[in-house]
């Protein structure tokens, strides 16, 4: 269930379904009366986001926009694995792990492989520790809504949304980061804004289990 946000009140209320989600249910469609499982579709998101990580690593502009969009790509890829579990009946338990372990792997590793691939401009070395701390960040988020499902529902530890999009659809931007040529200032308020909102994330989450 998609949700969305009371600045007046944290408990989320029903919100419709989001567009990207819309659009992979009806690309998953045919792959229903196939072989094709939702493992599967998990596999093919984490290969491409390993990859991602892999092309910003590098360095230089040209792998860095390719693994810009490849990790974009990789996260329309994201919604297609729940989608097809839903169409098909084949949700379990091992699936939902497999796939946000593959969500937080990915993540975590972009923004490391994001300065390690800077460590050669003005941050110098300190890019590759900026990056560890923002993909440490981000995997304690990860860990946090992790435990937010498993204590709360899924449903209920929704994250906030907006109408048709939600909160992490701001990462389909990223390829931005990369064309316009902006990582090092992305890569400093990615230090900087993955600990606030791991600790929003943190209050959120007592709110919620207070009004529970």
């Amino acid at each position: 269930m998609n949700q969305s946000f009371d600045s007046n009140n944290p408990v989320p209320r029903p919100q419709a379904r989001p567009l990207d989600a819309r659009l992979a249910r009806r690309l998953v469609e045919p792959l229903e009366s196939t072989r094709a499982t939702p493992n599967h579709l998990t596999t093919l998101r984490l290969v491409l986001g390993l990859s991602a990580a892999a092309f910003l690593a590098h360095g230089g502009l040209a792998w860095a926009n390719l693994g810009a969009f490849v990790f974009a790509f990789s996260n329309f890829v994201d919604h297609t694995d729940g989608e097809l579990a839903r169409l098909s009946g084949a949700s379990s338990r091992f699936g939902h792990w497999y796939d946000l372990i593959s969500d937080a792997l990915i993540h975590t590793l972009l923004f490391a492989a994001l300065g390690y691939g800077l460590r050669a401009g003005v941050l110098g070395d300190w890019a590759v520790l900026m990056g560890v701390i923002a993909g440490a960040a981000v995997a304690f988020i990860f860990w946090l809504h992790m435990h937010m499902e498993s204590a709360l529902g899924k449903a209920d530890a929704s994250l906030p949304a907006a109408r048709y999009f939600e909160i992490e659809d701001v990462l389909y931007l990223f390829p931005l980061v990369t064309l316009f040529q902006i990582r090092t200032p992305f890569l400093i308020a990615a230090v900087i804004g993955a600990p606030i909102f791991a600790i929003w994330l943190g209050w959120y989450f007592m709110q919620l289990r207070r009004r529970g």
